[in-house]
Parts: structure tokens; C-alpha cells; sequence
């Protein structure tokens, strides 16, 4: 029975590793960077607090990572760390993760933040939602 303990806590502690260094980012970034994590991941904020809190066991989806390193302005060591630790908790989601590329949209100033950050986050979940397809009909070409 204490095994079987066990077995379940230690995933839950390599999540709550990974979940703890991002709390940590955030708290170093400007006032509403929660705010616009959620706006560009097409979710609430209640996502946002799921996916930083260390106590939920509930993981970062691995589609999810770009746009944290981004929004979140990760630096080269903090990337390299946390998706170290995001690897020891989920080894084979990040397997499935296909190497990325940047690319730079330029999006015209709506002349309001909240509607600023609305349109980044549309057109981010609409590129994602475009790489996810592409990706899925590559996976369905190499079944065949």
C-alpha cells in the first residue's frame, strides 16, 4: 500500500517542480502577464492559475510551452531548466514535440490593450490551431 503511495506522489512532485519554477517567472513579470498568458492560450484565467499552482496536479499541456516561453519571456537558461524539468515529468510529450521555429506576425495597434491582447490571442490560437492540423495530416501520411 506505502508503494503505491509512492508511485503517485512522485509524479505529482515532478509536476509540481516544473509548475513551481513558472509561478516564479511570473511573480518576476509585470502586472497582468497572468492576463496575457491566458488571452494568448485561449483560456480563462482560472487555466492560469491551474497551470502555475504547484498544489493542482493538473499538467501544462506540451502545446502550450512556446507560447509560455514567450509570453513569459523566458531567458535561454530558464527555457533550457524548466524544459528539463517539464521532460522528467512528461518524458513522452516531450518526444512528441517536433522541433519549433519563430516566426514574427505584426499586428496593427488597435489603439486598446484589452483588444490588443484579444487579437494576439486569436491569431496565435489560429497559427496554433493551422500547425496542429499540418502536423495531423503528416501523421495521417505516415500511417499510410
Amino acid at each position: 500500500m506505502a508503494q503505491a503511495a509512492t508511485s503517485e506522489k512522485v509524479p505529482h512532485d515532478e509536476v509540481a517542480a516544473y509548475k513551481r519554477m513558472l509561478a516564479e517567472i511570473i511573480e518576476r513579470r509585470p502586472s497582468g502577464t497572468r492576463q496575457r498568458l491566458a488571452t494568448a492560450l485561449a483560456k480563462n484565467r482560472s487555466f492560469v492559475s491551474q497551470i502555475t499552482n504547484p498544489a493542482y496536479a493538473t499538467p501544462i499541456p506540451a502545446s502550450h510551452l512556446g507560447q509560455i516561453f514567450e509570453i513569459c519571456h523566458f531567458s535561454a537558461a530558464e527555457r533550457q531548466e524548466f524544459t528539463r524539468l517539464y521532460g522528467i515529468a512528461h518524458p513522452k510529450k516531450m518526444l512528441a514535440q517536433a522541433p519549433r521555429r519563430t516566426s514574427a506576425v505584426h499586428l496593427p495597434d488597435l489603439g486598446d490593450a484589452e483588444r490588443n491582447r484579444k487579437l494576439h490571442g486569436l491569431v496565435s490560437a489560429f497559427v496554433r490551431d493551422i500547425a496542429r492540423l499540418i502536423e495531423d495530416d503528416r501523421e495521417e501520411e505516415r500511417r499510410r
